[in-house]
């Protein structure tokens, strides 16, 4: 089972942004009505007119839109924080335009339901029910200023938005609920696939691996040096293609494509050098090491170089770190998933170098706090 990347709604909900809000400007421009705004501040009067600060407030509210539409399809944010900005504008050009329009009897009410949408779908109930209680408030307030005493006629349009608001929320939550079983699922399912794969394969090799060495035991005691050294090159030979098996495998659940073993691997004359200054806590000096291991790993296996060095120094409040060999160089622009990985979750950053220099040259530079 392979869980599909959650629908991102922001983008169909800028769509419907955008289509309601040319819709509004449109029926404001040809309504022969009076708006409300009318009643305290003059107008122009007559079909297809408009008010200029009226059309200020509807055309801001389309330019918002289209451009909330264009940040949504080309993902200029991330959703999360896009969801957040279009909330508070929502409420607050929602509540601009039902108050520039006809007050309380203003048929925009439903620009508050974008924000409450948004919520509720992207953060769940709690969001939800407390940006309808704002969008509420809002519209309460509204009809407070524009329709006073007679709250009873139009109680019923914050109502609906209020039941809106908890449906839409309910839903939401429901949806996000599904989304975390559905990963739990998927990670339980992996782990056992996982599980299986090491059992099968692995331990297997693990297992014969631990009786050949007792044999190889059995020929020392019996001082029969020559069978001993031969089967233990066999089984050098075993756990070196093993090895290569695990990182292969281990890259594949990385999700990055297994680099083929290089034909120039194990040049057993390299001189390696290696510089190590640095203090910090533990856990900084472990990742440290572990970088430091899988760099001369990486130039055992595959640069075939005469010599390496590794260099570990603190510099400014980082640690920064050198890895430099004249082998055959990277294979690709990127520097090996192990280390990038590992780099990344302590904050660091790796820069690739020297291309004008044979080999590959590797500076990483990560926080000492």
């Amino acid at each position: 089972m392979s869980l599909p990347n959650p629908p991102q709604i922001e983008d169909r909900i800028a769509r419907c942004r955008v289509i309601l809000s040319v819709i509004a400007l449109a029926a404001v421009f040809i309504d022969p009505t009076v708006p409300y705004v009318s009643s305290w501040m003059p107008i122009a009067k007559g079909r297809f007119t408009i008010d200029a600060r009226v059309f200020i407030v509807m055309a801001t509210h389309l330019v918002y839109s289209v451009f909330v539409y264009l940040a949504a399809v080309r993902e200029w944010f991330p959703p999360s924080r896009l969801a957040t900005w279009t909330v508070c504008a929502d409420v607050v050009l929602g509540g601009a335009i039902a108050l520039m329009t006809e007050g309380a009897t203003s048929p925009f009410s439903a620009f508050f339901a974008f924000a409450v949408v948004v919520s509720g779908f992207r953060s769940g109930l709690r969001q939800a029910v407390l940006v309808t209680a704002v969008s509420v408030s809002v519209y309460v307030g509204i009809i407070l200023i524009s329709a006073p005493g007679r709250m009873n006629i139009y109680v019923m349009r914050p109502a609906y938005l209020a039941i809106v608001g908890y449906l839409v929320g309910y839903l939401g939550q429901h949806r996000i609920e599904l989304q975390q079983a559905l990963r739990i699922a998927e990670a339980a399912q992996q782990r056992h696939l996982i599980a299986r794969d090491l059992h099968d394969g692995f331990a297997q090799a693990l297992a014969g691996i631990t009786l050949r060495i007792e044999g190889c035991r059995r020929l020392l005691r019996r001082n029969d040096s020559a069978d001993a050294l031969a089967e233990l090159t066999e089984l050098q030979t075993s756990v070196n293609r093993e090895y290569d098996e695990l990182r292969s495998y281990m890259s594949t659940l990385a999700g990055i494509p297994p680099s083929s073993p290089a034909a120039a691997a194990a040049a057993p004359g390299t001189r390696f050098s290696l510089n190590v200054r640095v203090d910090g806590s533990i856990d900084l000096i472990d990742h440290i090491l572990q970088i430091a291991r899988e760099g001369l790993s990486n130039v055992r296996r595959h640069a075939a170089a005469a010599s390496a060095r590794i260099d570990v120094s603190t510099d400014g409040g980082f640690v920064r770190i050198s890895i430099d060999d004249d082998g055959v160089g990277l294979t690709t622009q990127s520097p090996p998933w192990s280390i990038a990985s590992r780099v990344s979750e302590i904050g660091g950053q790796i820069a690739l170098g020297g291309s004008d220099l044979p080999g590959s040259h590797m500076q990483i530079l990560i926080p000492q706090a």
